[in-house]
């Protein structure tokens, strides 16, 4: 729906538009915030995330211990493909206060953050062994995608709806995610034990 408003620039444009006039004001706190959604500082961060759990399951003997890192890799991978598509269909013009140009809709810098972020979580999750450290790491990850958005609207760079449509995507793309590495460690401990333990 809100890719159709923008690419009919319906009322629900407008009404974005009227929104980013009152939220923007550029300044440092707002820059830095946005930064946390660049590849180079979330791809980084899902990077190191990968490697640690790839280790721990592989050192405690996981079956098919690389589904989930290599999952979160693909996963990754997908949001440029999926992202760049969409600008170049809808050719959204950028707030008053950036450089003219086009591409702006939806924020890769919001589906970075969320995507890199959200998989780190996920991955993470299994390996927190106490209700403290796994509410911790949901805040923690919401607090930096809303901290990215907030950024990247207070500093002009994206519009509400271009934050609000990245949010969306990268929802569909974790859930399905999730979804898929549940199924598969469901089938692993439904079958046969890892060869590194052997038979009980």
């Amino acid at each position: 729906m809100i890719t159709w408003q923008v690419v009919e620039d319906g009322p629900l444009v407008r009404l974005d538009e009227r929104v980013s006039r009152a939220l923007v004001h550029p300044d440092r706190a707002s820059e830095l915030l946005s930064d946390l959604g660049n590849v180079q500082v979330a791809v980084p961060v899902l990077a190191l995330v990968l490697a640690y759990v790839s280790w721990r399951a592989r050192r405690t003997g996981t079956d098919r211990w690389w589904q989930p890192p290599a999952g979160a890799a693909l996963l990754m991978a997908l949001v440029p493909a999926l992202i760049v598509p969409i600008k170049e269909l809808t050719d959204r013009p950028g707030t008053p206060v950036v450089p003219p140009a086009t591409g702006y809709y939806p924020s890769g810098h919001t589906a970075t953050a969320a995507v890199a972020y959200g998989a780190a979580a996920l991955l993470l999750l299994p390996w927190l062994h106490t209700t403290w450290l796994r509410r911790t790491t949901v805040i923690l990850y919401g607090v930096l995608v809303l901290g990215v958005s907030y950024g990247l609207i207070r500093r002009g760079y994206h519009w509400p709806l271009d934050v609000v449509a990245s949010w969306c995507l990268s929802t569909v793309l974790l859930t399905g995610y999730a979804l898929t590495v549940s199924r598969s460690s469901r089938r692993t401990s439904a079958g046969t034990p890892s060869s590194r333990t052997g038979p009980s």
